[in-house]
């Protein structure tokens, strides 16, 4: 089973279909169920979770072989990335108690650079999660 974030957005929800049209089994995680209820009608097992809330994502990432999992946008962050950085940690310790076997980030071209902006946010998540011991796809 793979757990995908953003099941109710484009990106997720492309990861969710493309992963049901392999035949593989899908927990598809939102933060709220009412918006997610058209992939338990695909076959999808939900789950209820926030990347303010480390413990609903331990909930959802275990028992699955890897996941996809995406930081929400934040257009309007404070200054030193305080929110971005606090989903971040939050993604990182689930992902390390829940032990899944590998994990694909949600990224962009320019996460690379190391100067504040926007995009800052996600050079954070692939230095972040590139501290685990497990298979990082950024």
């Amino acid at each position: 089973m793979f757990a995908v974030m953003g099941v109710t957005g484009q990106v997720g929800g492309a990861v969710a279909t493309k992963l049901l049209a392999q035949g593989a089994k899908v927990r598809a995680i939102a933060r709220d169920l009412g918006k997610a209820a058209k992939w338990a009608e695909c076959g999808c097992e939900l789950a209820v979770a926030d990347v303010n809330d480390a413990n609903s994502l331990y909930q959802a990432f275990t028992g699955t072989e890897g996941a996809f999992v995406m930081l929400p946008p934040m257009f309007d962050p404070s200054p030193g990335f305080p929110e971005a950085r606090r989903a971040i940690a939050n993604l990182h310790r689930a992902l390390r108690s829940a032990r899944i076997g590998r994990v694909v980030a949600l990224s962009t071209i320019g996460a690379q650079q190391e100067r504040e902006s926007l995009l800052y946010q996600l050079h954070l998540l692939e230095e972040e999660l590139g501290t685990l011991s497990l298979p990082i796809l950024s």
